[in-house]
């Protein structure tokens, strides 16, 4: 009887420890993707900071593209902190998704850019 309940006991506490286990694992992975949001989301502002001077130089201020993927940025940047801790690792994994093909879509612009000033070979 007593060899039993032991059993029973070492088995409760097994399974306790590993829901804390997967908890805590969890919480790392969730921490990833908070950490490699706001990477993806500072390597997108570096580049727009540099598309809107390219593009400046190219065409002027007036319609700068760049100024409403900066608005974006700054919109995802204060969901990121009003939502950030009660957010499925989904969410943020499909926000981040969104700065990544931003991050594109601003690369293939700076690219038409810099072989519009290419001179013609």
């Amino acid at each position: 009887m007593t060899t039993t309940l032991l059993i029973l006991i070492a088995a409760g506490v097994l399974v306790a420890l590993f829901i804390v286990l997967m908890r805590r694992q969890a919480g790392r992975g969730r921490q990833r993707a908070v950490a490699a949001l706001l990477d993806s989301a500072d390597a997108l502002e570096a580049r727009l900071r540099i598309a809107r001077a390219e593009i400046e130089a190219v065409a002027g201020d007036e319609d700068n593209p760049v100024q409403v993927a900066l608005r974006e940025m700054l919109r995802q940047r204060l969901w990121l902190q009003q939502h950030g801790q009660t957010a499925s690792l989904e969410e943020l994994q499909t926000v981040r998704a969104s700065i990544d093909a931003a991050r594109g879509r601003i690369e293939t612009q700076l690219a038409l850019i810099e072989r519009a000033r290419a001179p013609l070979a």
